[in-house]
């Protein structure tokens, strides 16, 4: 008997973290049968992914509307998930971190009494509208879930914390990194890209996104204007701002950003692109959970445009640092890594504290010896490992970098 599973996604982030789930369980037959059900929660920019990855969804369920409210999406697809697990009768059904579709579609599972597995679970900034909705679409989703794959042991950490039983956790270490490695290896030109007017100079490339809600409106403005500041000071670098599709994102960096000399704002990438430029760049800075994740598989320093964050490792390995959306501390802070060669070196040494790259075969083993009841979920041994911390050049310089970043964020 084989175990019936279906994989939801709804963003490009979720495809390109379940894309090898998804392989690897195809790649076992003969345990499971598997379907994937697409929401279209991010239809344009989620369909190349898709393409990219070779999958094709078993249901197409098309939620999307005009100028739609966060209750209205969540009821379509829950509405229309809950059709799918009917039709398709599933023995559990794998969600992919905190999106509307991830949360929904663990409610749809749990009214039909299915299992509900969580990849990327028990990630926790502990403000519930920071991120908003996605902290409190990830904490709901653990409520209702049988299989809380959790990318770290910190994440297990926080789930045990929760109440939730060691016995149904497993450390998978995060897909993201998986899929990243699979794709760097791929050869890959700009050339008919929005990237294929960006001039092949000597300048460094500083990579920007930002798009969160937590962010709109005044906080936007500054970090617009911390970039202007930016490029007028350093004559060698180039800001290359991929812009999301949200009006509320366009609006405010068109208007402030449009004609900057060297700063570049294109049009959302295909992720083989961004993965490509990801590569090439100096200096990261975003308000992106995923891209926390990503960079340090490429050891590039990131500045997170955020006040908190669900994923701490990172800074906690010195690979990322905090700094908010003030117009001050965006200028500071970067100015430190492109000015400071030892700072920038601190920040860019070590192996992603995210994962190792095994972590979709982890889920799938742990998925077919749940089916089979077997225990625990995954031996002890074969659980994702945090790599060795990296020691810092100089603990001065951190300690007074520190001291300022603080100073900066009372201002």
């Amino acid at each position: 008997m084989k175990c019936r599973v279906i994989a939801v996604l709804g963003t490009r982030p979720e495809a390109i973290k379940l894309a090898l789930v998804i392989d690897e369980l195809r790649r076992r037959s003969d345990e499971f049968e598997t379907a994937v059900v697409h929401t279209g929660q991010h239809r344009t920019m989620l369909d190349h992914a898709l393409k990219l990855f070779k999958i094709k969804p078993d249901f197409d369920l098309d939620v999307m509307r005009p100028n739609q409210t966060l209750s209205s999406l969540t009821g379509r697809v829950l509405d229309t998930v809950e059709n799918a697990c009917h039709r398709f009768e599933p023995n559990i059904v794998l969600v992919q971190g905190d999106t509307t579709t991830a949360f929904a579609s663990a409610l749809a599972a749990y009214y039909c009494k299915i299992a509900v597995g969580h990849i990327e679970a028990g990630l926790r900034s502990w403000d519930i509208y920071n991120p908003f909705p996605e902290e409190a679409n990830r904490r709901l989703v653990s409520v209702m879930t049988e299989i809380h794959f959790a990318p770290t042991a910190l994440s297990r950490d926080n789930l045990i914390a929760e109440g939730i039983p060691s016995a149904k956790i497993v450390v998978t270490g995060n897909t993201v990194v998986d899929t990243l490695r699979a794709l760097s290896k791929l050869p890959h030109s700009w050339e008919n890209t929005p990237l294929a007017d960006i001039p092949q100079d000597n300048c460094r490339l500083v990579l920007v996104t930002s798009h969160r809600r937590e962010s709109w409106g005044s906080d936007k403005e500054n970090m617009c204007l911390a970039l202007k500041d930016l490029v007028r000071k350093h004559k060698d670098i180039r800001v290359i701002y991929p812009v999301h599709m949200n009006p509320n994102v366009r609006s405010t960096v068109n208007a402030l950003l449009q004609d900057t000399e060297r700063i570049h704002l294109t049009e959302p990438l295909g992720y083989l692109d961004f993965v490509s430029l990801l590569q090439r760049s100096f200096l990261v800075l975003t308000d992106s959970g995923g891209i926390q994740e990503e960079a340090p598989t490429f050891r590039k320093p990131v500045l997170v445009l955020r006040k908190v964050t669900e994923r701490p490792e990172a800074s906690q390995f010195g690979m990322a640092r905090i700094i908010g959306m003030s117009r001050e501390g965006i200028v500071s802070e970067a100015d430190r890594l492109l000015t400071d060669t030892e700072a920038y070196l601190d920040m860019s040494e070590g192996e992603n504290p995210y994962g190792d790259g095994h972590g979709s075969e982890r889920i799938v083993e742990a998925v077919s010896r749940w089916f089979r009841k077997k225990t625990p979920l995954l031996e002890a041994d074969k659980e994702f490992k945090l790599p060795p911390r990296p020691q810092l050049r100089r603990r001065k310089t951190d300690v007074e970098v520190g001291a300022r970043a603080a100073a900066v964020g009372k201002e």
